[in-house]
């Protein structure tokens, strides 16, 4: 496994990746600190412990930020439906301004966010960067199609002529969203920034190992020009602030496990309100006899260790036909053992630190326990202290077999299995498997084949000849999952209507719906039948 570094991405002198980036001071994280929402007029301060979290790099403290309590995060949501009022009334192409300088400040300023992100949770400079160019995407679409995708319409009334029937997306009011560590950029404010441009107020609750990088967003939008009260952000403890948050808002936004995901729709449920969750996955890709061997290597390493395996859409089964699997399996190796490790505030490195000491006990348990049963590692399998606390390298699994936690069970890690298959049917059957249903990948020279295929597997995005990225970085396509891989779907146009109530308006003119006054009802149902036949005939939607 490499860990030299080109001397052309040295960093910077002074710049170590196991200290505080040198521009972050103490008077910074006060400001955003600042953020935070407290409740002022209550005359009990709040009990919470602060938050500190630490830098996966080496363990040192990263900053100590306020905690929550519930009365808080009814403050903060009553100011952002107080807020949200005023916002409801601003015209959409004002709206879209805003987004848009929020994008070109983002651009301008990524180098600040990039060294936040790396901080906070220990990843790649590349995979950090990669979280910017989605915002910056998803800002540009939204501001530029919000209006196409929210726009009133007209529709057939019931009686065509006499019957004017219109639709209109109303904002649901304030959307809480409830992002995770592992891309604190792109899910913190790739879920807001439609929330916003739909019309609403937002309540965020800032993952415990990642909040400066959402209060840095935060303080960027703010200059951009959002109303201060509008996007409210809140941080403590999930099963208390998190439980909050769902009971204060009209709508929850959730990305995570399943197994907080289900607690999350069944508090939504009890009070009437709608959900979006993004959930696990355990994302199988399938190699066809007839793929380019290389290309599908490459590209399995890319999809297996991106952001070191810690992506809810990454692939962990690998199901390669038997005729090309061991040159597969002998590609992947090589490709997997050529990526560096490593710890810099630069583009030196292909891969940086698991975020904390629970994900490192959770990736050696998977391995341990798959060795353990008689699997073989074909490449890494070991954790790298000499490089970082959190360090394990990429890992290349061969002979696993259902008993073994890893075969089914989400790693959230570096570690993808191999295994064999003989026809296409047994790869879907292989790969439908589980109870996820997140993304999936098809490796082929035959791309028509290869999407016969995906019509098959039951995941909500499929990747032709791309492991995971084609379908996540179309922001205009929809992406969620299905089964225990969530409810809801983000980007395109779902991803922003998901923040509106559909409102119809018809008006009836000249004559009632219903037998005139005086009339027989016998008659006015026997006219009325042979009207409805008749525009039967005419073929009359």
């Amino acid at each position: 496994m490499s860990t030299e570094q080109d001397p052309m991405d040295a960093p910077s002198p002074g710049v170590r990746a196991d200290s505080r980036p040198p521009w972050v001071t103490d008077e910074l994280i006060s400001r955003w600190c600042a953020w935070v929402h407290r409740d002022e007029t209550s005359p009990q301060p709040c009990a919470a412990e602060p938050l500190t979290s630490l830098a996966p790099f080496d363990l040192s403290p990263v900053a100590t930020v306020p905690s929550c309590a519930p009365r808080d995060v009814e403050s903060a949501a009553a100011a952002a439906a107080a807020a949200q009022r005023r916002w409801a009334r601003t015209p959409l192409a004002r709206r879209g301004e805003i987004v848009l300088a929020f994008h070109d400040l983002l651009l301008e300023r990524q180098d600040q966010v990039l060294d936040l992100i790396q901080w906070e949770t220990g990843k790649a400079r590349y995979h950090a960067w990669q979280e910017v160019a989605q915002v910056a995407t998803l800002a540009r679409h939204y501001a530029r199609r919000a209006g196409r995708y929210l726009a009133a319409r007209r529709v057939r009334g019931m009686v065509p002529g006499l019957t004017r029937v219109g639709q209109s997306r109303i904002p649901r009011g304030v959307v809480g969203v409830v992002s995770p560590w592992n891309y604190p950029l792109y899910l913190g404010a790739g879920d807001v920034l439609p929330a916003l441009l739909a019309g609403n107020g937002v309540v965020s609750k800032a993952d415990p190992q990642t909040p400066l990088t959402l209060l840095w967003t935060r303080a960027l939008l703010h200059e951009a020009g959002l109303p201060p009260q509008l996007w409210r952000i809140v941080a403590g403890d999930g099963a208390v602030v998190g439980t909050a948050l769902v009971d204060a808002v009209d709508f929850a936004c959730f990305t995570g496990s399943t197994a907080t995901g289900r607690t999350v729709a069944e508090r939504a449920a009890r009070r009437l309100i709608g959900a979006c969750l993004e959930l696990g996955g355990k994302n199988p890709l399938i190699v066809r006899e007839d793929a380019d061997v290389a290309a599908a290597a490459a590209g399995t390493a890319v999809a297996a260790f991106t952001n070191t395996g810690q992506m809810c859409i990454h692939v962990e089964r690998v199901y390669a036909h038997e005729k090309v699997y061991d040159a597969f399996r002998d590609e992947l190796v090589r490709v997997t053992r050529s990526l560096r490790l490593g710890r810099s505030y630069d583009y030196g490195y292909d891969l940086g630190s698991l975020i904390s000491r629970a994900q490192l006990a959770a990736v050696e348990a998977h391995v341990d326990d798959a060795v353990a049963k008689g699997a073989e590692v074909l490449t890494g399998g070991r954790a790298r202290p000499d490089i970082g606390p959190l360090f394990y390298e990429p890992t290349v699994l061969g002979g696993v077999t259902p008993e073994m936690s890893v075969c089914a069970t989400e790693t959230f890690g570096p570690v993808v299995s191999l295994h064999r298959y003989a026809t296409d049917d047994e790869a879907l059957g292989l790969a439908n498997q589980g109870a996820y249903g997140l993304s999936a990948s098809i490796w082929s020279r035959n791309t028509r084949e290869a999407a016969r295929m995906a019509g098959r597997l039951r995941c909500g995005s499929v990747n032709i000849n791309d492991g995971a990225a084609a379908a996540a970085g179309s922001v205009e396509a929809e992406m969620g999952g299905m089964g225990d891989s969530g409810l809801g779907r983000r980007h395109g146009a779902e991803g922003i209507r998901k923040y509106t109530e559909t409102q119809t308006v018809a008006v009836q003119r000249l004559i009632p719906l219903g037998p005139p006054p005086g009339r027989s009802a016998r008659n006015f149902v026997r006219r009325t039948n042979g009207q409805l036949a008749l525009l039967r005939r005419l073929r009359v939607r």
